[in-house]
C-alpha cells in the first residue's frame, strides 16, 4: 500500500460527502411513499454495519501501531548499520591515502629517500635508453665501417683501372644500409611538426661526405696530373711530353667514369644539380683556381680592397678567357669520348668557377651597405662582368646568354641589398643636381657645341641644361645593363623622372618670379621684392625698390631668353632619349607587364596611355614631360613677346604724342622740308638691342618664331596708333610715316638679314601691313589717284587686289583700312 492510500484512510471522515451518499442511497432504496415500510429493514442492516466497521477499526488501528512500532525499530537498526559503514569508509580512504603516499615519485613529493617502485621504473627506462644507444652505436658503427671500406676500396684500385659499378659495391652496400635504416626510422611528430631523427640526418650527411671524398681520391691523381701542366696557368698541351698527357687524360676519364656511376646508382642527385656541382673533373680543376682566388682576395693581402672590385672579377675573367682554347680543344674531346658530348666544356667550366665570385659578393656586400659609392661600383663591375661573360657567348644549360641573369642577380635579387643601391644613386643624383642649378655659371650660355647627334639641331642651351642632360644620360648609362626591366623601371621612376620634373619646376618658378616682378603690383608696393634701404632722391630715408633691372631691356628678356634655351634643349634631349632602343624597350615593357604598368601609372611624369597598356600608341615615355616642357617653354615665348613688345610701346609713346598730336604752323612746311623725330630713336635702339641679343642667342627656329610675333604685334600697333586710328596729316608728314616706317624695317633687316640666310622677304614679311600703309600715305600723283579711283570706284575685290598689288605692291590691307587711310590724306588738303 502506498503512502497516499495510508494517509487518505488516516485522513477524518467527510461529513460532506457521507450525507450526499445517505441521500443518494435513501433515494435508490426509498423511490416512493410504498417503499417507507422498507427504512427500518434498512435502518437494521445499517446498524449492523456499523458495529462490523467498528470493530475492523479497532483491529486495524492496533494493527497499525504494531507495525509503526516495528519499522521505528527497523530504522534505528539500519542508521546503526550506516554509522558504522562511515566509520569503515573513513578508514579505508586513510589506508588507501597512506598506501599511494607510498608508491608516489620521490621527484614529486617532498624530499626523501625514493621508493622500490620508482627505483624500478628508473632501471627499466635506464635499460631501454642503453638498448636504444646500443642500436644507434651499432647503426652509426656499421655506418662508418661501410664508409671506410668504400674509400678503402677505391684506394686500393690501380692508377690504370677504369671506374665501374663494381669499383664501388662497398659504397653501394653503405647506400642499401642507410636506405633500410631510413625506411625503418620513420618520420615523428613533436611540437614543432614533422622531423626527421637526428640519426638519419648523420647517415645521410655520412652519405655525401663518403662520396665526397671518393671524388677527392680520385681528384688527387688529376690535379697532380694537371700540376704538370702548368694549371692553373696557361696550358701549351702540346708542348707537354707523352706520359704528362696520358697521365692527365687517364686521371680526367676516370672520374668521368665515377660521374657515369654515379649516375647509375644515385649517388649524389642534390649536389649535381646545385650551382657548385658539375662535371667532376672539371669541379676538381676548379680547386686551384679557388685557392688562388683565396690567397689574393680574402686574406690580408692588398689585393683583397673593397673599392677595387674589378681585380677579382677581371681574375675569374682572365681565367676563363685564358683557359678557353684548352676547354673547347682537349677537355672537350675527352668529354666527347666519355659521352658527355651535350656539355660544353668551356661553359661548363666557367659556370664552375661563378660560385667562387657567388661566395665573394655575398660576404662583401653587407659590408657596403653603409658606403654607396662603393656599393655602386661594386655593382657596376659585377654589371660589366656579366656583359662580358655574355659577349663570350656563356650561357647556362637550355638558357640564352640573353636570358642568364647573371651574378648581378646576387645582389640585385636581394630586395634590402637593391634599396640600398638605388637609394644612394637618387641621393647622388639629388646632390648632383642642386650642385648644377646652385653653379654660378648654371645660367650662361653654353659656349662649347652641343651633342648634335643626341639633339639633332643647332639648339643653344645654358649650363645647367648641358650638364642636366650630363646627368641623365649618366643615370642612363648607370642602369641601362641591368637585365630585370623592374629594375630598370624603379631606376626610371625614382630617379630620372624626378630630376626632370625638379628642373622644370625651377624653369617654371623663375617664370613666376618673372612676371611677379614685372608685374605693375609689385611697383606699386615697395618691399615686395628686390628691397633695399637707402635715401630716396628727395633726401627722405625709407625703403627703395628697384625690380626693372631684373625685367626691363635686354637683360630682362635675356633671363627670359634662357629660360627658354634651358627648356628647348632638355626637351629636345628627351624626344631623343625617347626614340632610343633602350627607352623603346623599356616603355614596351612597361605597357605589356601589369606589374610593371600598375608601378608606373601611380606616377604622374609617364604618359596616360599607360592606364590603358595601350601597345599601339605612338607616344614615347617621355611623352608627358615633353608636353609640359612644351607649355612652359611657350609660354617663355609669351613673356618674352610681351616684355618686348610692351618696352617698346612704352617707349614710342612719347614719339607718338608728338607726331598724332596736332601742331599750328606745321601746314607750312615743304614737302621736301622734314627730319626724323628724336623721339623715335629711343625704341629703335631699343627694338635693334633685342634683336640683336636674341639673334646672337636663340637658335634660328626661336628667333624666327619670336622675330615674327614681335614685329607682327609692333607693326599692328604703328599702324593702328600712327596712321589709322590718327588725325588727318599733311604729305608732308605722310613723307616722315613712310620714313619711319621704313626706318623700322630697315633695322629689322640691318639686324637679322644675315641670320635668316640673306632672305629679305623673311624680314619684312611681318612688317608688309605697315610696309604696305607707309607707301599709301606717300603716294601722290596718278598713282594716288589710280588708287583712290580703285578704292572708291566700283571695281570688284579680285580687280582692286590687282591694282593695289601692281601700284603698291602687295595687298595685305583690307580695302575699309585703305579707304580709311586715304580719307586721312585727303582731308589734310
Amino acid at each position: 500500500m502506498s503512502s497516499s492510500q495510508i494517509r487518505a484512510l488516516l485522513a477524518a471522515p467527510d461529513l460532506e460527502q457521507a450525507n450526499q451518499k445517505a441521500v443518494l442511497f435513501l433515494n435508490s432504496r426509498l423511490s416512493s411513499y410504498d417503499h417507507l415500510e422498507a427504512l427500518d429493514a434498512a435502518f437494521h442492516e445499517s446498524k449492523i454495519s456499523d458495529a462490523e466497521l467498528a470493530s475492523n477499526l479497532a483491529s486495524s488501528s492496533s494493527a497499525v501501531d504494531a507495525l509503526i512500532a516495528k519499522a521505528k525499530s527497523s530504522v534505528h537498526s539500519h542508521v546503526e548499520t550506516a554509522q558504522n559503514l562511515s566509520l569503515l569508509r573513513h578508514s579505508l580512504t586513510d589506508e588507501l591515502v597512506d598506501l599511494i603516499d607510498g608508491l608516489l615519485s620521490s621527484i614529486s613529493s617532498e624530499p626523501g629517500s625514493s621508493t622500490l617502485l620508482e627505483d624500478i621504473e628508473k632501471l627499466h627506462r635506464n635499460l631501454g635508453d642503453l638498448q636504444g644507444v646500443k642500436g644507434y652505436a651499432q647503426v652509426i658503427k656499421h655506418t662508418l665501417e661501410l664508409s671506410e671500406s668504400s674509400i678503402l676500396q677505391i684506394e686500393s684500385l690501380p692508377a690504370s683501372a677504369s671506374i665501374s659499378l663494381s669499383s664501388v659495391s662497398q659504397y653501394q652496400a653503405l647506400q642499401a644500409f642507410i636506405s633500410s635504416v631510413t625506411d625503418a626510422c620513420s618520420s615523428v611528430e613533436d611540437g614543432a611538426g614533422k622531423q626527421n631523427l637526428s640519426l638519419v640526418n648523420f647517415l645521410k650527411r655520412t652519405h655525401d661526405n663518403t662520396w665526397m671524398k671518393i671524388k677527392k681520391n680520385l681528384s688527387t691523381p688529376l690535379l697532380d696530373a694537371a700540376e704538370k701542366l702548368q694549371w692553373p696557368m696557361s696550358v701549351n698541351y702540346a708542348n707537354a711530353s707523352t706520359d704528362q698527357r696520358t697521365a692527365f687524360e687517364r686521371a680526367f676519364l676516370r672520374l668521368l667514369q665515377l660521374q657515369k656511376v654515379s649516375e647509375t646508382i644515385n649517388a649524389s642527385p642534390l649536389e649535381f644539380r646545385s650551382e657548385k656541382g658539375g662535371i667532376y673533373p672539371l669541379e676538381a680543376m676548379t680547386h686551384p683556381v679557388a685557392l688562388r682566388f683565396k690567397y689574393h682576395f680574402e686574406g690580408t693581402r692588398q689585393t683583397n680592397r673593397p673599392d677595387k672590385p674589378e681585380w677579382y672579377f677581371t681574375h675569374i675573367l682572365n681565367v676563363a678567357h685564358d683557359q678557353r682554347a684548352f676547354l673547347e680543344n682537349i677537355i672537350q674531346a675527352l668529354l666527347n669520348s666519355a659521352g658527355y658530348d651535350n656539355i660544353n666544356a668551356w661553359r661548363e667550366f666557367t659556370r664552375l668557377l661563378l660560385p667562387i665570385l657567388t661566395n665573394k659578393l655575398r660576404r662583401t656586400v653587407p659590408s657596403l651597405l653603409p658606403h654607396p659609392s662603393l656599393l655602386a661600383h661594386t655593382i657596376y663591375q659585377a654589371l660589366q662582368f656579366d656583359a662580358a661573360l655574355k659577349e663570350e657567348g656563356f650561357k647556362t644549360d637550355g638558357d640564352t646568354p640573353e636570358s642568364w641573369t647573371g651574378l648581378s642577380e646576387i645582389i640585385l635579387g636581394k630586395k634590402e641589398w637593391f634599396d640600398a643601391w638605388l637609394d644612394g644613386e637618387k641621393r647622388f643624383a639629388d646632390k648632383q643636381y642642386h650642385e648644377i642649378i646652385s653653379a654660378a655659371d648654371a645660367w650662361h650660355i653654353a659656349d662649347d657645341e652641343p651633342d648634335n647627334e643626341v639633339i639633332g639641331s643647332d639648339i643653344k642651351s645654358t649650363n645647367s641644361a648641358r650638364r642636366m642632360k650630363a646627368l641623365i644620360d649618366q643615370i642612363t648609362e648607370r642602369y641601362s645593363p641591368l637585365p630585370n626591366f623592374l629594375h630598370r623601371t624603379r631606376f626610371l621612376l625614382s630617379t630620372q623622372m624626378p630630376l626632370l620634373e625638379h628642373y622644370l619646376s625651377r624653369l617654371t618658378s623663375s617664370l613666376d618670379a618673372y612676371e611677379t616682378l614685372s608685374s605693375a603690383l609689385v611697383r606699386a608696393v615697395p618691399g615686395a621684392l628686390g628691397v633695399t634701404l637707402g635715401v630716396k632722391e628727395d633726401h627722405s630715408s625709407g625703403v627703395n625698390v628697384d625690380t626693372g633691372k631684373f625685367t626691363s631691356g635686354v637683360e630682362g628678356v635675356q633671363r627670359l631668353c634662357k629660360a627658354l634655351l634651358s627648356l628647348n634643349f632638355i626637351e629636345a634631349a628627351m624626344k631623343g632619349w625617347g626614340e632610343d632602343l633602350f627607352f623603346l624597350e623599356l616603355w614596351t615593357e612597361i605597357k605589356q607587364r601589369p606589374a610593371l604598368r600598375a608601378l608606373a601609372q601611380a606616377n604622374s611624369a609617364l604618359p596616360s596611355s599607360v592606364n590603358y597598356g595601350d601597345d599601339e600608341s605612338q607616344d614615347t615615355i617621355f611623352e608627358s614631360l615633353i608636353t609640359r616642357y612644351e607649355k612652359i617653354a611657350r609660354r617663355s615665348e609669351d613673356i618674352i613677346v610681351q616684355q618686348v613688345c610692351a618696352e617698346i610701346e612704352s617707349s614710342l609713346k612719347a614719339h607718338l604724342s608728338a607726331t598724332t598730336s596736332p601742331h599750328p604752323g606745321s601746314s607750312s612746311n615743304t614737302e621736301d622740308d622734314y627730319t626724323l623725330s628724336q623721339t623715335l630713336v629711343a625704341p629703335i635702339a631699343l627694338f635693334s638691342s633685342h634683336l640683336t641679343y636674341m639673334r646672337a642667342t636663340l637658335p634660328q627656329q626661336d628667333l624666327t618664331s619670336l622675330y615674327r610675333r614681335i614685329a607682327s604685334r609692333l607693326a599692328e600697333h604703328l599702324l593702328q596708333r600712327q596712321i589709322l586710328y590718327r588725325g588727318s596729316f599733311t604729305s608732308a608728314e605722310g613723307k616722315i610715316i613712310h620714313a619711319e616706317c621704313s626706318l623700322w624695317v630697315e633695322t629689322c633687316r640691318v639686324t637679322l638679314l644675315q641670320a635668316f640666310g640673306g632672305s629679305q622677304s623673311r624680314v619684312e614679311a611681318p612688317w608688309s601691313r605697315l610696309i604696305e600703309a607707309g607707301v599709301l600715305v606717300d603716294v601722290n600723283g596718278e598713282i594716288r589717284e589710280k588708287v583712290v579711283s580703285a578704292t572708291f570706284g566700283g571695281m570688284d575685290e579680285e580687280e582692286w587686289e590687282d591694282v593695289m598689288t601692281k601700284v603698291v605692291g602687295s595687298s595685305e590691307l583690307t580695302r575699309e583700312e585703305v579707304g580709311r587711310i586715304l580719307r586721312r590724306r585727303e582731308s589734310s588738303h
